[in-house]
């Protein structure tokens, strides 16, 4: 089993996780719970393939995807109390999972000879757009909207691979590369409560001062 796809069910499994956290604390039901969680886990690859056309859907084409969700489920209902202390553990998966997430949208999105912009989205839906669904549907404010880099990260790592690609760079390489970037730049960001800028005062507020 590749090494890329062993990453890409960990990180399924942690999102699956959160969504299954998030459902239980809003106090929805087992269906309820196994619904957010599989939102969460495959919502953002699901969305990738329906807007370029992509046949068989992620999960639809690999059952593994549904047996890791389900798992994740069953050990949140089992050890929900436990996963505190495995946040850090968790938090890695979760945040290797949008790395992995990002490159892969971003690989199938170039193999639909996607111009390479739009790819790069493609790569941050893929990894971002399932947190987003499981907020919505949880009535929160996403968190990309509200705080943490997340989908920037996503973005500065797919930058990396379009930019390694030009270049003699062997594929495994150009993706742990990549991936790192991602996984580096939210882990700083996060240990130092990093954020983007936001619009407190326009030009004429400030003159006013």
């Amino acid at each position: 089993m590749e090494l890329i796809y062993v990453l890409d069910i960990l990180g399924t499994f942690a999102f699956a996780i959160s969504g299954a956290l998030v459902a239980s604390d809003k106090k929805l039901d087992l269906f309820g719970i196994l619904i957010i969680a599989f939102v969460t886990a495959v919502g953002g690859g699901m969305l990738r393939d329906v807007l370029i056309d992509a046949h068989p859907i992620n999960w639809i084409g690999d059952l593994n995807y549904l047996y890791t969700i389900f798992a994740a489920v069953i050990f949140t209902f089992l050890f929900k109390s436990k996963i505190n202390y495995l946040g850090k553990t968790m938090f890695l998966f979760d945040t290797i999972g949008i790395g992995v997430f990002t490159l892969l949208g971003l690989k199938k999105g170039l193999s639909f000879n996607l111009h390479p912009i739009i790819a790069l989205i493609m790569g941050m839906i893929s990894a971002v757009f399932g947190g987003v669904l499981r907020d919505v549907l949880t009535n929160r404010i996403p968190l990309i909207f509200e705080k943490e880099i997340y989908a920037s990260a996503c973005l500065a790592g797919g930058i990396v691979y379009l930019v390694l690609s030009k270049f003699s760079v062997p594929e495994n390489i150009m993706f742990v590369i990549s991936a790192s970037v991602v996984v580096i730049i939210r882990v700083v960001s996060v240990r130092y409560q990093l954020e983007l800028p936001r619009i407190k005062n326009d030009l004429f507020t400030i003159r006013k001062r």
